[in-house]
């Protein structure tokens, strides 16, 4: 027997099993039984050497694997390299976008590959973020993805908390399309041991190193693992607002100027003296960005209360509104945030100006607004126009948006205080989205709709006039369920705008 599983051996693997075979059946008094055995052990060979083929199989993909990312990684990196993106091996650095803290360049592409020695861990700070949005950041975003298929994208203006990785690798792309353009972002990263993961002073720590903003903690919705993050709320004092009395003051959201909680209704009641009126300036402003302001805005009464007298402007968005006056010693601001996606929010000083034997600042005489309670700035004007023989400086500009022409009206006026538009190409480039709409046979109630609102019509008595309600009304009954074809959900809120026929509340384009 051992002659013959030398002999089968030593000539080789696959022939000696084989010969072996032959020789058992060959050999005197061999039966059945040898050569069922026989066979059972060419098969096992066989099947070993069949998984063995696999393993190194496996192990040609994994090597292929490996091969391919890191020459894609290469490829990013060399494509980036001169701008920006690159390997970055030390324990700790910091990385930001191109030209940062000016506006990041159109079509950008970086990519940082970031490693550190394991065991450690990579920690990544972003210390700011002003990147075109809103989410799900479609255009313009900061990403951030592990070697393990996750990733969190960012854009807008608040910046995420530390992010605590479970990788010693992490890939960071920024990339920007050919529009909107932000000043971009800066960003930290260190090693951390894996049982030293950490949050900044003001960020909420939970599920052994995720980090939450303060906006997100007792704001009703869970966001740790074992709802900690809701845990002792009782003490959180979540209302805001007030009256605010004396010839100066401020106003500012909640938190400001971290994010602002969800779910706020903030009303301050602003009082000077008799003989004087208020003037209210934005000194920062960042709110969610929306067509209408309908889930997060700052909206100004020209009254003691949000009742009475008219609203001098509504705003959302991130462009900073116009500086408001009051037509006489009180103002009433008020702020609305849902539960949905919070911002840095804003801060507003106001100032006491006596109409008292004085009018206001010389720039404000002669712009199309009234803001003297009794016209006196108007009457100042008419005075001077006729002792000078000058022609009245307006605020009315003709409407040069094509979609918009022919309208009841052809004058209006900017910025557009409603939608923090700041001059007609910008309105322009908002209103491309509803040319898909044009083969609607809906199209022309929907037309007057978003072009009165989108290009308000310029009142002769000063400042311009939101469509009527039953404008939006005439087009949401027409149109609604054209869009819902389209998927679309109707974009207004018509019991926001003025409820009258009359043309000097409201305008009919």
């Amino acid at each position: 027997m051992c002659a013959f599983m030398f002999v089968s051996f030593d000539s080789g693997f696959g022939r000696g099993l084989f010969g072996v075979f032959l020789m058992r059946l060959r050999g005197p008094g061999s039966g059945w039984g040898l050569v069922v055995v026989s066979a059972a052990a060419l098969l096992l060979l066989a099947a070993i050497a069949l998984a063995l083929a696999l393993i190194l199989t496996r192990e040609s993909k994994q090597h292929l694997h490996i091969v391919v990312k890191r020459d894609l990684t290469r490829a990013a990196v060399k494509k980036c390299r001169g701008s920006c993106g690159g390997v970055l091996t030390d324990s700790e650095g910091t990385f930001s976008s191109p030209n940062h803290p000016g506006s990041y360049p159109p079509n950008s592409l970086c990519v940082w590959v970031i490693r550190v020695t394991p065991p450690s861990l990579v920690q990544i700070r972003i210390s700011s973020l002003t990147v075109e949005g809103p989410s799900p950041c479609l255009f313009d975003w900061l990403e951030i993805s592990l070697d393990i298929p996750l990733s969190c994208r960012f854009c807008g203006n608040v910046a995420p908390p530390t992010i605590n990785t479970n990788s010693s690798t992490v890939w960071v792309t920024f990339h920007s399309d050919g529009s909107i353009a932000g000043n971009g972002f800066s960003a930290q990263y260190r090693a951390v041991a894996p049982g030293h993961k950490s949050c900044s002073r003001e960020e909420f720590i939970c599920d052994g190193g995720r980090c939450l903003l303060p906006a997100s903690v007792c704001d009703g919705h869970p966001n740790c693992h074992d709802q900690a993050d809701e845990a002792n709320c009782s003490h959180k004092h979540r209302e805001c607002g007030g009256k605010k009395v004396g010839p100066y003051g401020y106003v500012e959201s909640p938190n400001h100027p971290r994010p602002y909680p969800h779910q706020q209704l903030c009303i301050w009641q602003i009082s000077v003296e008799e003989g004087h009126i208020i003037t209210l300036s934005f000194r920062n402003f960042s709110l969610e960005t929306q067509d209408v302001c309908e889930f997060d805005y700052v909206e100004v009464h020209d009254s003691v209360s949000t009742g009475a007298g008219r609203v001098l402007g509504r705003f959302c968005g991130t462009t900073f509104p116009p500086d408001l006056t009051s037509s006489g010693p009180h103002m009433t601001v008020v702020f609305v945030a849902d539960e949905g996606v919070a911002d840095s929010g804003f801060n507003a000083t106001y100032q006491a100006v006596s109409v008292l034997g004085e009018c206001l600042q010389r720039q404000w005489l002669c712009d199309g607004w009234n803001d003297c309670p009794d016209d006196m700035a108007f009457k100042f004007s008419v005075f001077s126009l006729f002792t000078s023989n000058m022609k009245p400086a307006s605020s009315c500009e003709l409407i040069e948006v094509e979609m918009c022409q022919g309208l009841s009206y052809n004058l209006t006026s900017f910025p557009n205080i409603w939608l923090s538009i700041s001059d007609q190409r910008e309105a322009a480039t908002l209103l491309r989205q509803y040319r898909v709409l044009m083969e609607l046979a809906c199209f022309e109630p929907l037309q007057r709709l978003v072009c009165g609102m989108f290009l308000p019509q310029c009142s002769a008595q000063g400042g311009v006039l939101q469509p009527c309600r039953s404008v939006c009304s005439s087009a949401e009954r027409q149109c609604s369920q054209a869009l819902d074809l389209f998927s679309f959900s109707w974009p207004f809120n018509c019991h926001l705008l003025p409820d009258s026929q009359d043309p000097m509340e409201c305008s009919l384009p």
